[in-house]
C-alpha cells in the first residue's frame, strides 16, 4: 500500500506540476515562484534544499559511451489535460523502455516554454518530457528538445483540440503518439535529478535526447499562449553530480 501511494504521488508530480490535494498552492510567478517553493510547504523542502535537483545546464560532458535506448512504443496518448501548469497527455499502458537492462512503462508527456534543461548553455523554446516509471514507482524522464522549424505532425492532433483553461480536458480521437516526438538519432545524455516541479523529489533518471526535433512557430506559440507564461522551472547547479554520454 506505502508504495503504491508514493507511485501515485510521485507520477502525479512527475515533472507535470500536478500538486497533491494536502499541497500548497504554487507556480511559476510571484509569491508563489519557483524561489518560494520550498517554503510553501514542508512537503517541498527538497525545492529548497535538494543537492540533486533538476533541470540542469548540460555542460562539462564524461563520455562514457552509454548504451542505447530501448524504445517499445506505441500509440497511445489518450486524454489530454490542462493543469494549469502543463499540458498533459495520460499514455495507455504497455509502452515501455529498457534501460540498464531494466523496463520502464511510459505514463505521460507534457511540455514546457521555454526548455528547463539547457545544453552548453543553450535554451530551446519548448522541451517535452516523457515520464516513465517501474514496478517499484521508480522515475525516468527522456527529455525531447524542440527547435523552430517545420511542422511537428506528432503535435498536430493534441494541439487541434488543445484544452485553454486550467482543469479542462479533451479526449483524442486518435491517439497521439509518443514514438513521433522523437528524434531519428537517439543519442542521449544521462543525469541523476528530480522532479522539476513540487514536491522535487529526487532519485530521477533524466535521459536528455542530443538530437531536437521541430515545431512551427504557431505550434510553440499556441502552446505558450495557453499556459499565458513561462513554465520552467530555472537551472539548478550541478554540484557533485557528472552528465555522461
Amino acid at each position: 500500500m506505502y508504495k503504491s501511494v508514493i507511485l501515485t504521488l510521485s507520477l502525479a508530480a512527475a515533472g507535470t506540476a500536478i500538486a497533491a490535494d494536502h499541497s500548497a498552492h504554487w507556480g511559476y510567478t510571484g509569491e508563489t515562484g519557483p524561489e518560494h517553493w520550498g517554503d510553501l510547504d514542508s512537503h517541498f523542502e527538497l525545492c529548497k534544499n535538494g543537492k540533486n535537483q533538476s533541470p540542469v545546464d548540460l555542460a562539462h560532458i564524461v563520455d562514457s559511451q552509454l548504451p542505447p535506448i530501448g524504445f517499445h512504443y506505441s500509440s497511445g496518448g489518450v486524454d489530454e489535460i490542462n493543469n494549469g501548469h502543463s499540458v498533459q497527455i495520460d499514455y495507455d499502458a504497455g509502452s515501455t523502455i529498457s534501460l540498464d537492462g531494466h523496463d520502464y512503462e511510459l505514463k505521460q508527456f507534457h511540455f514546457h516554454t521555454p526548455s528547463e534543461n539547457h545544453i552548453n548553455g543553450k535554451e530551446y523554446p519548448m522541451e517535452a518530457h516523457l515520464v516513465h516509471a517501474d514496478a517499484d514507482g521508480n522515475l525516468a524522464v527522456i527529455a525531447v528538445m524542440f527547435e523552430e522549424g517545420p511542422a511537428n505532425a506528432a503535435l498536430a492532433q493534441p494541439w487541434s483540440v488543445i484544452p485553454g483553461h486550467a482543469g479542462e480536458h479533451a479526449h483524442l480521437a486518435t491517439k497521439a503518439s509518443a514514438e513521433g516526438l522523437l528524434p531519428a538519432d537517439r543519442d542521449y545524455y544521462r543525469f541523476n535529478g528530480s522532479l522539476t516541479t513540487p514536491p522535487c523529489s529526487e532519485g530521477v533518471v533524466w535521459l536528455v535526447l542530443k538530437q531536437p526535433v521541430t515545431a512551427s512557430a504557431e505550434q510553440i506559440s499556441t502552446f505558450s499562449k495557453v499556459m499565458g507564461h513561462p513554465n520552467n522551472r530555472p537551472i539548478q547547479r550541478l554540484n557533485a553530480r557528472l552528465v555522461i554520454d
